[in-house]
Parts: structure tokens; C-alpha cells; sequence
């Protein structure tokens, strides 16, 4: 086939002629050019006469709902004469700006070059960055001390490291480092120095797992002070976001957790009217709220005695966001009747207030439980905080709106100049229907895109956040500091990135960018004294401190860290499944680490050939599932855990006595001097543990974590030698040490009590049946006979699988399962296709092939069991007429059709994990 000749390259390989500039170059630097680009837009542009011409056809646009998106075109010129990349599913460069017609910058790319030229991120519109420090109104209920109830009095490395940390606190030291140890009693040593200082803290922890092991610790330190929980509301949340390279809009979803949400009103509130606060945060943090002035100006005060009209005070409920509904009783709203007035307040959970007015003065106002009515106390004056973290006063709201309709006209007519019609119609849209519903209610879905008018903050200011709520006289602790500080530093790019995007493409007005979370530059600005709380501190932490550190090596229970020997890594596997079967035969339980999903898989198959009972984790698995199998380790059920990344901080397992790591030499995340450091601590809960290291050559990662870890073994030893004490002692009491305050700053899986010293499977396995017994007999009484059906027939199979199950844990699936009727014991094997049958010679032929249960047998699996006698034939079918006959097509699951091809099943797109071998 002769091709045609390429008129712009004789090899056919050319690139298409661009449009030549029109206009003046722009000059100077690129934070510069947004600015030339505005001023020759603004200049009246001549009107030049044209021959039309046939618009070049694009090679594949998107048609959706809404249109044809130019967003999905994929023409160059197209995308160029829009004000596009040409490249289609790119945003505009930099350094294309120049190339592009006039009007086609847009303010993303203002934002952009400001962002990279300005060099300090702390130095904004020419003048240095000062954190905002908003005044605060006087406390109604300050004055209470802060004090520990507790029976636990500090020992070992404890009494050193707070007298460190508060001498620094003392010298206003700005950053401070705690070195822990695991299981060194950290939180306790937290809870002293804030005791010792009387001052309020902010403990910042890297998940919502860590953070509510925190809370409970110190909720039980400090029961008379006010312990609050402030971490994201959202159970579920999906942010909203564009994908220009399919023009894909993917809508915000979010589930909030009406719980959470109080705990957050309740924690705001105590940091605005008590001084003895203790916050317990996650990095979320660090995202916008609601101003402190807007939040405190929308709060009012009444007392007994006050003169008010009803009506307004109903009005000034509605605008502080709390709903009037007369049956459905719920926190954030109010009812009235008569002359009294029901308020279920923000910040409480299970106490509203009655306010009772002779005409217009307050009579009485009373504190009552909402569920039953009962009056629980009489108060004398009650102040109102507002429903909404984003609540704003009228005029505010009215200047914000003012604000946001001139700058969607300013964009709107840069849009449309650049030719981005879709867009342009896009973002009126939107913003209208946004300004409608702010002018009607106060608030509207995503008010906080426009928090930069709601709180009257500058382009490019960070919003206000917790860290304008807490004191300057404050504490901050960083649990965790290896992780937490790099979560701080990394939530600001992708937020930005995303919000960039929206606002390029007309979902959101280019001021949606300033509502974001704090770079990291911002927060280090803001922070008050901090408290920087790891086993293995960063070089950040290390740095802000002078490389000055409090050290808590020594363990108040006497244990040290385990030895730590390295062994090829030629025969890692054999020598493996030699360790383990000693460990076994010790009663203790094993950790190996590998560096890959199907490493961990493959591992755990030839470990449950070889007869260990296994099982693996990694992220695949469910959250709740991984549970189950932590509390599965601990129980015995398995003896070995093969795992990747999730064997590092936060995993507690005192019965551990080995571990594992698998290609220790190969250099990299998995297997830097942290991950080392944090992985050997995995089997300092143990007197027993040992660690061994498979390489065959020592890294500069493995030399520096060995060494630390020998540097505090000659530590602990020494302190124990010195104080006569033998961690031997405590091996056969490691049941009594586990709810111990030095061994609860780990995430542990609860066996509520099964764990006891020398408690064997079986004795678990009774206890836990007794208990099931006893669930039983309870919800028999409270006639809820569903669940005590359900505990009967888990009672049943538990029984029937106990000797399986100590055997081999593998069991429940493959010994349990009958090789003739494929059912399983103890189940009723809903929707098997084969069932026991017994033959029955006196069956009726015509009788029916389903027969009615028993009231024993009424439960919430199967409600029909087959008829006891013969089984008629199958009807005859395409592959033959014998029921046997493995070529008739039998029928599958409702939903998917009658009698079709097996091949036609629909399969599911990603199997689930569930860490068994094979599985």
C-alpha cells in the first residue's frame, strides 16, 4: 500500500504547524505573567473580519448528560483555541501560557506561578505571614486544676523523662523529643507532664484507631477534667473531583457520624470555656472550621430572671442552625410548647434543657434526659453555642454574598473571553443555585468552598482551624511523630492539585482553593510548644529539637528488648519453618515479615503444607477481618502471621515470641532502619522474644537498627541488674501485665479475659460457650428469640468443631464438610446444592419434596429441610435423563438466570481476602 506524502514531513513523521503568537511576548518572570495577561484582556479588542471557516471536527469528544464536553476532545487546535492544553487531560503549563490566545490563562495558573515563584510560602502579598490569633471571650467555668486519678506511680526512665520535659517547658523550648520505647509507658509519661504543668494539650495522633486508644487512656487519667475527642465526622467520605481526560465529575458523597460530630461541638466548647482541656485529635485537624470570631459572636447567654421576646429567641435558635421539630427529639433541634422551650444542645449527648418563661422572663430552666423526660438538675444560666462549626452571622453572610457574586462575574467573563462556553455555564449554574440557597437559609451543600468571604481572610491565607481554638499556653503531643509529621506535610499538594482542577473547569470558583488544610509551613508557624513522642524520631523532630532527646528505654515490668541475629537469606524458608515449629512447640506465637502480597500468600500456602497452622494479612483484607485474625493469633487458633507492612507500629501481641523478617538486606521503605526498629519492638512484649534477620549481607539500615536495639538492651539489663529485678519473673504473669497503664499505648485485639496464663484452647473454647449460653438465656428473656435462635445454633456448631478446630484451624472448612452430602457440620448450608438424604422406603412416591420445620428448627437460615425418602429423578434434559449425569445443566442462583451455560455465571471483580492459605 503506497502511502501519501506528508506534505509537512517527507517521513511522515512530522508534527502538525502550531499557530503563530499574536500579541506582544509576555516578559519578566512567570509570577508576572498572570498579571500581563489580565491587563490584555482588559484592552478593547479590535474587531477583524473573517472568512468563515469549517471548524476542525474532534477526533473524539465526550458526549454526556450535560452536552459535548470540550474537555474531551482531543484536537489540538480545538483544545487550544478553548484555552486548553493541547494535550488532551492536561491543564495548562506554565510555560505554554505563552502560546496560548488571549484570555486562556485562567486564575489556576495565577495561583500556580504565585505558589511556585514566592519562594517562602510564609511571606504572602509581600509582607511576612503573622498566624492569626483571634481574641477570645472570658470562661465561664476556668479555674479547675488538672489531676491524675490514678494507682500507678512513675518508674524506670519515667521519673528522668518528665522531669526533662518539663524543665523544657519551663525554658520555652519549642520542640521537644520523647524517645519510647514500646510498651515504656509513653502515655503515662504524657499524662504527667501535662499534670505537672496545669496546662491545656493537644495530643495529635496519626489514625482514628490510635486516636481512640488515646482517648480511653486518658479519659480513665483524667475522669474530673474535660478529655475531648476531635477527629473527621465522615464514617465515609468521597471528595469531589473532575477527570478532564475522560470529563468524568465524581460527586462529593459522605456519610457523617452524628456521634463524632457532638464530640467535635463538645471539644470546641471546652477549649472556648474551660481551661483543664485535653484534646485528643487526628491530623484532620489541621482542616478548616468555622472561625473563632463567627463561632462565638452566633453564641448567647441566658439566665433566670432575662427579659426576651419568644419569638426572637426562637429566631436567633433557627439562625444558629438548630431545626424546630415537635416529635423527632434530636440533638441540634428544639420544640416548643406553650410557654416553655426544649433545646437539645450541640455538644450534648443525653441532656437537653427545658426553659420555662412567665411571659417574657425566664422562669426556670431545667436540664432533663430526653428519652424518658426525667429532670436531672436545675440550672441557673446555660450559654448556646451554635449548631455549625460554619454558622454566620447575617451581615457577615450578607457581605460574603456580595463578595461571591462579583467574583463569578469576574470569572465568568474570563471564561467566556477564553471561549470556555461549557464552563462558563457550568460554574453560573452552580453558583447560583449556591447564593439562592445561602440567601434563604444561611448555608448551602459545600459552604465551606467559600470560607475565605465567610471569614474575611485574604487570597492565599490558610483558613481558621483547631489551632486557632487551643491557647497559646497550650501543649502539643505528637504521638507517633515518624508518621504523623509527614501526614502534616502532605495533606496540603493533593487538596490543592484537586481543588486547582475543579476551579479550571468551572465546578468551583477559583477561591475554593483557600479552603484547604494548612501547609506545613503554616502549622509549623502555629504550634505552640510541642512534645514529639516516637520510638524511632525522624530527622524533622531530631532537627527542631537540637538533637537533644528525653529517653523512656527502661520498662517499669522489667522486659528488654529482644536479641537480634542474622542468618542467610539462602535458605530462609527451611530455616523459618524450623523456628516457627520450635516457637509452637513453646506455646508462642510468630510474626514474619516479606516485602509483597504474593509473597505473604505464597508463604503461608507452603507453611499450611508443611502443617503449620497459618495465616496471612496484608490490605486486601477487611479492617474487621483483620481483627478477627489478631484476635485469632492471640487465641491460638493459628500460630503464624505473615504480613508486609501492618506488622510495624501499633500491633500488640504479648504471646508473640518470634520474629521473622524475611529479605532484611534489601534496601528500600519496607526495610529502612525505621521499619527494622519498629518490627523488632514486635517481640519486646515477650521475656521469650527473639528476632532474626534473613540477609546475606548487612546494610547500613540493618548495622543502625541492630545497634540501637543492642544500645538499649545494655540499658534495660543494666537497670534491672542494678534494681534486682528478672524479667524470667514475669513470664508465667503475662496475663495479669496486660491491662497494665505501661502496656496500653498499643492498639491491641481484646480477647476479653481468654488470654490468662495458661489457658489452653480448650478452656477458651468453654468460656466463650458459657458466655454464649449466657447471651442466650438473656435474649430469651427479653423475648428476642431471632438473636437467641442464632446464639443456639453458633452454640451447636462450636461444639461440634471443638476437637477439629484444636487439631487443625483449617478444619471449619475441609474436615468439617461431609464427603458424601458436601454440607458442613453445624450450619445449614443454605443454598449448597446438595443435601443429606436419608432413603425411605415407605415414602409416598407423590408426597411432597419439602416438608415444614419444627419450632426448633425455625431460624434465620434455612426455613425448609428436605423430605426424609426417595428423591425423584430430574426431568429430563439436553445432556440425558439420569440425575447423576454430570452433562445435565443444572440450575444456578436466582438472579442470573434458568438452565443457561455455567460460562454465563457472573463472577465477582475482585475475589475478597480473608488470609486463610488459598484464600
Amino acid at each position: 500500500m503506497v502511502k501519501s506524502p506528508d506534505k509537512y514531513n517527507a517521513d511522515g513523521f512530522g508534527e502538525a504547524p502550531q499557530s503563530e503568537l499574536e500579541g506582544t511576548p509576555l516578559s519578566g518572570s512567570i509570577s508576572d505573567w498572570a498579571k500581563q495577561i489580565s491587563e490584555e484582556t482588559a484592552k478593547p479588542q479590535p474587531k477583524v473580519t473573517k472568512p468563515k471557516k469549517t471548524a476542525a471536527k474532534p477526533t473524539s469528544s465526550s458526549r454526556t448528560s450535560r452536552g459535548t464536553s470540550i474537555g474531551g476532545s482531543s484536537d489540538p487546535k480545538t483544545r487550544a483555541a478553548a484555552g486548553l492544553n493541547p494535550v488532551a487531560g492536561l491543564d495548562i503549563a506554565l510555560e505554554d501560557t505563552a502560546n496560548l490566545p488571549a484570555g486562556g490563562a485562567t486564575a489556576t495558573v495565577a495561583a500556580l506561578s504565585a505558589l511556585i515563584e514566592s519562594g517562602n510560602p510564609l511571606f504572602k502579598n509581600g509582607t511576612a505571614w503573622q498566624p492569626h490569633r483571634p481574641a477570645r471571650p472570658s470562661k465561664s467555668e476556668g479555674g479547675i486544676a488538672i489531676r491524675m486519678e490514678t494507682d500507678f506511680q512513675p518508674s524506670g526512665d519515667q521519673p528522668t523523662a518528665i522531669r526533662d520535659l518539663v524543665s523544657g517547658i519551663a525554658d520555652d523550648d519549642k520542640t521537644q523529643v520523647l524517645l519510647g520505647v514500646t510498651g515504656s509507658g509513653k502515655t503515662f509519661t504524657m499524662a504527667k507532664v501535662i499534670e505537672e504543668t496545669q496546662r491545656p494539650a493537644l495530643i495529635l495522633a496519626p489514625n482514628k484507631t490510635l486516636a481512640a486508644q488515646l482517648y480511653g487512656e486518658f479519659k480513665s487519667f483524667f475522669p474530673n477534667n474535660a478529655v475531648e475527642y476531635f477527629v473527621s465526622y465522615y464514617d465515609y467520605y468521597q471528595p469531589e473531583a473532575y477527570v478532564p481526560r475522560s470529563d468524568t465529575f465524581i460527586e462529593k458523597e459522605s456519610s457523617i457520624n452524628e456521634q463524632i460530630d457532638r464530640m467535635r461541638h463538645s471539644a470546641t466548647r471546652s477549649l472556648l470555656e474551660r481551661d483543664d482541656v485535653i484534646i485528643v485529635a487526628s491530623v484532620s485537624c489541621i482542616y478548616g472550621i468555622g472561625s473563632v470570631e463567627t463561632y462565638t459572636a452566633m453564641t448567647f447567654e441566658m439566665k433566670i430572671g432575662d427579659r426576651l421576646d419568644q419569638r426572637a429567641l426562637l429566631a436567633d435558635l433557627v439562625a444558629q442552625q438548630y431545626k424546630r421539630r415537635e416529635m423527632d427529639f434530636t440533638r441540634g433541634s428544639f420544640r416548643v410548647r406553650g410557654d416553655t422551650i426544649e433545646l437539645f444542645p450541640a455538644h450534648l449527648e443525653d441532656r437537653a434543657w427545658r426553659i420555662s418563661m412567665f411571659g417574657d422572663e425566664i422562669e426556670t430552666i431545667t436540664e432533663f434526659d430526653p428519652l424518658t423526660g426525667q429532670k436531672t438538675g436545675d440550672l441557673s444560666q446555660v450559654k448556646i453555642y451554635a449548631n455549625s462549626h460554619y454558622v454566620t452571622p447575617r451581615p457577615t453572610l450578607n457581605q460574603a454574598i456580595k463578595s461571591i457574586k462579583e467574583e463569578l462575574k469576574h470569572r465568568l467573563v474570563e471564561l467566556n473571553q477564553a471561549g470556555r462556553l461549557l464552563e462558563a455555564q457550568r460554574l453560573e449554574q452552580r453558583c447560583t443555585f449556591d447564593l439562592e440557597m445561602l440567601e434563604a437559609t444561611g448555608s448551602c451543600a459545600g459552604i465551606e468552598n467559600y470560607s475565605r468571604y465567610l471569614t474575611g481572610r485574604k487570597p492565599g491565607e490558610p483558613p481558621p482551624t483547631l489551632f486557632e481554638y487551643i491557647p497559646d499556653n497550650a501543649l502539643v503531643f505528637i504521638d507517633e511523630s515518624h508518621v504523623t509529621v509527614p501526614q502534616i506535610g502532605a495533606m496540603y499538594k493533593g487538596d490543592f492539585r484537586r481543588k486547582a482542577t475543579l476551579a479550571e473547569y468551572g465546578f468551583r470558583l477559583p477561591s475554593c482553593m483557600d479552603n484547604r488544610p494548612l501547609r506545613f509551613e503554616e502549622w509549623d508557624a502555629m504550634r505552640p510548644q510541642t512534645v514529639a513522642v516516637s520510638a524511632t524520631p525522624s530527622n524533622w523532630e531530631m532537627e527542631e529539637a537540637g538533637g537533644v532527646f528525653a529517653e523512656q528505654v527502661i520498662r517499669p515490668t522489667g522486659l528488654i528488648d529482644p536479641p537480634v541475629e542474622v542468618r542467610p537469606a539462602k535458605s530462609q524458608v527451611d530455616d523459618v519453618l524450623g523456628e516457627i515449629r520450635e516457637t509452637s512447640a513453646k506455646g508462642y506465637r510468630t510474626l514474619v515479615t516479606v516485602l509483597t502480597k504474593r509473597m505473604a500468600e505464597d508463604l503461608t500456602e507452603y507453611l499450611h503444607e508443611q502443617g503449620i497452622r497459618v495465616r496471612y494479612m496484608h490490605s486486601d483484607i477487611d479492617t474487621l477481618e483483620r481483627i478477627e485474625i489478631l484476635r485469632d493469633l492471640r487465641l491460638g487458633a493459628f500460630d503464624v502471621l505473615v504480613g508486609i507492612n501492618l506488622l510495624r507500629e501499633g500491633l500488640d501481641i504479648p504471646e508473640c515470641g518470634f520474629v521473622a523478617i524475611l529479605d532484611a538486606d534489601k534496601e528500600g521503605f519496607l526495610r529502612s532502619e525505621t521499619s527494622l526498629i519498629q518490627t523488632i519492638g514486635r517481640a519486646a512484649r515477650n521475656v521469650d522474644g527473639k528476632v532474626i534477620l534473613y540477609a546475606d549481607h548487612v546494610t547500613g539500615s540493618m548495622e543502625r537498627a541492630m545497634a540501637e536495639t543492642s544500645r538499649r538492651r545494655e540499658k534495660q539489663e543494666a537497670y534491672n541488674t542494678a534494681n534486682g529485678i528478672t524479667p524470667a519473673s514475669i513470664k508465667k504473669n503475662i496475663g495479669d501485665i496486660l491491662n497494665s497503664v505501661y502496656e496500653r499505648d498499643h492498639v491491641r485485639a481484646d480477647i476479653s479475659g481468654f488470654a490468662e496464663s495458661g489457658a489452653m484452647m480448650g478452656n477458651n473454647l468453654k468460656s466463650h460457650l458459657e458466655h454464649l449460653e449466657k447471651q442466650m438465656r438473656d435474649a430469651a428473656d427479653d423475648l428476642d428469640f431471632e438473636v437467641a435462635a442464632r446464639l443456639r445454633d453458633e452454640i451447636k456448631r462450636l461444639r461440634e468443631t471443638e476437637l477439629a478446630i484444636s487439631d487443625d484451624p483449617m478444619a471449619r472448612e475441609v474436615e468439617l464438610e461431609s464427603p458424601v452430602s458436601g454440607r458442613t457440620k453445624g450450619r445449614h448450608n443454605a443454598g449448597r446444592a446438595m443435601h443429606r438424604v436419608v432413603t425411605d422406603e415407605n415414602s409416598h412416591p407423590n408426597s411432597p419434596l419439602f416438608r415444614k420445620n419444627t419450632l426448633d428448627e425455625m431460624t434465620v437460615g434455612r426455613t425448609e429441610k428436605p423430605v426424609r425418602g426417595a428423591v425423584p429423578e430430574k426431568p429430563a434434559g439436553p445432556g440425558g435423563t439420569n440425575r447423576n449425569d454430570d452433562t445435565i445443566i443444572r440450575r444456578e442462583r436466582s438472579g442470573i438466570g434458568s438452565y443457561e451455560d455455567a460460562n454465563d455465571a457472573r463472577k465477582k471483580r475482585r475475589p475478597g481476602k480473608t488470609g486463610r492459605p488459598g484464600r
